[in-house]
């Protein structure tokens, strides 16, 4: 049986979505708090097909108050360098691209709610295409962004956000935003980050229409790609 790890920063901040398509596939699913003593260590003896690091309201940058950064940088830092199949969304992408050498930090604007991408080239040649903007909006949820790393492909923007997703070979693969996000789970967000959202000054009610109005597209076109992703990360 094929396994993943997912890495969690925050607990309603999980696979989402993505966790149906793994179950469809058969795959052993083994969640892990990013400050877990001997997290690294832990992660090399599940020794997972697939490593996800989930998103989480702290900077890359914060790792004086979270030392656990280190270690997941640490931690994908080989594993990137070993080309095993590894995912980041949000904080994952943003330690992913420093990791990858990139610089990470606040972008002075807090992109929260719905939008939809502007894919590059590449990203319509890849499996992002199934979350073009004409299919689906995504969800944004970050004030921090990242500068491409060295070697890595330019997928998907936003007029905010330059860098939305990043490949780096055909396994590893960073998301600024949220596909896995699921429209009945909105509350989860709204009440976990309802700070960071009085802070930025958004209506929290336009949020939860939003969820619904644009929920379920998400749901459908988020299983497309990330079941053409896992197939090119992870082959049979």
């Amino acid at each position: 049986m094929k396994s993943v790890v997912a890495i969690q920063h925050v607990a309603f901040e999980n696979l989402g979505s993505f966790e149906a398509v793994l179950h469809d596939k058969e795959y052993a699913v083994h969640y892990l708090p990013a400050w877990s003593p001997g997290l690294a260590a832990q992660v090399q003896t599940l020794a997972p097909d697939l490593l996800v690091v989930l998103g989480g309201p702290i900077g890359v940058y914060e790792d004086d108050l979270y030392p656990f950064l280190r270690e997941e940088m640490a931690l994908l830092t080989q594993r990137l360098a070993a080309g095993q199949a590894t995912l980041g969304i949000c904080l994952g992408a943003q330690l992913m691209a420093a990791a990858l050498g990139g610089k990470v930090y606040s972008s002075g604007v807090k992109e929260i709610g719905w939008a939809p991408l502007e894919l590059s080239g590449a990203g319509r040649d890849s499996p992002l295409r199934y979350l073009s903007g004409e299919l689906a909006d995504v969800l944004h949820w970050h004030g921090d962004t990242f500068t491409l790393p060295q070697g890595a492909v330019h997928l998907a923007s936003t007029p905010v956000c330059q860098n939305q997703a990043f490949a780096y070979g055909p396994r590893a693969l960073g998301l600024q935003f949220h596909p896995e996000a699921q429209a009945e789970k909105i509350e989860h967000w709204l009440v976990g980050h309802a700070c960071e959202i009085a802070g930025a000054g958004i209506d929290v009610a336009a949020l939860r229409r939003d969820a619904q109005r644009h929920g379920a597209a998400l749901q459908e076109q988020a299983r497309h790609f990330f079941s053409a992703w896992l197939a090119q990360a992870v082959p049979a």
